[in-house]
């Protein structure tokens, strides 16, 4: 293909300025940046209503799942352990919320069976007015018949969200479009380095 020919076919690739198209790309990649700042904004906004919902006891399921399925549908979003021995979201309220309310429910109901003891044991001990067989009588009883408290992993109250590698968001579609866009000043650049070293 002789040089008219190459001229004819590159010239509406060269009529388009690198200078606009250079600030184009950096317009774009400055939209995307920002885009991606601002997902990541909202993710840290959804991760704060959760431990305030922890903290008041209300909304938690529900904040909890909204900052799930954000982080599940949008780039740069990411609430996960990572290097950090621990999770991001930890439900502490909560959880001591439950140790709290298991410590009171067990502690109940040992009450009631000491009571029992000591009612079961003067029955059974009642000539003794020295008291001396009834109290190991009343440890066995409760011993036989006291409660543990259960334990509660607290696994099931620390949480990690991965977001996605690329998501089809605003963020997402910018960056795209920043990439693209970068591609083409390349091939341009390219482009108009080759034709002037053929002195097309």
């Amino acid at each position: 293909m002789n040089k008219r020919a190459w001229h004819h076919y590159l010239r509406p690739l060269r009529s388009i300025s690198i200078k606009s198209m250079f600030i184009l790309v950096l317009v774009i990649w400055l939209i995307a940046a920002i885009s991606l700042r601002a997902n990541n904004i909202r993710a840290l906004e959804l991760r704060d209503n959760v431990f305030a919902a922890d903290e008041s006891g209300e909304g938690i399921e529900e904040s909890l799942q909204m900052l799930r399925e954000y982080v599940h549908s949008h780039m740069n979003t990411s609430l996960s352990t990572g290097t950090s021995v621990y999770p991001p979201i930890q439900l502490k309220h909560t959880y001591d919320r439950l140790v709290s309310a298991e410590q009171k429910r067990v502690a109940a109901i040992n009450e009631k069976i000491y009571v029992n003891a000591q009612d079961y044991c003067e029955k059974q001990n009642s000539a003794d007015f020295s008291g001396r067989n009834r109290v190991p009588c009343i440890e066995k009883y409760v011993s036989d018949r006291g409660q543990k408290e259960k334990s509660i992993p607290d696994a099931l109250y620390k949480f990690d969200f991965a977001s996605p590698t690329w998501s089809p968001d605003f963020a997402g579609w910018s960056l795209l479009a920043a990439l693209g866009l970068s591609l083409a000043l390349c091939v341009r650049l390219a482009v108009e380095l080759w034709a002037k070293t053929k002195h097309i």
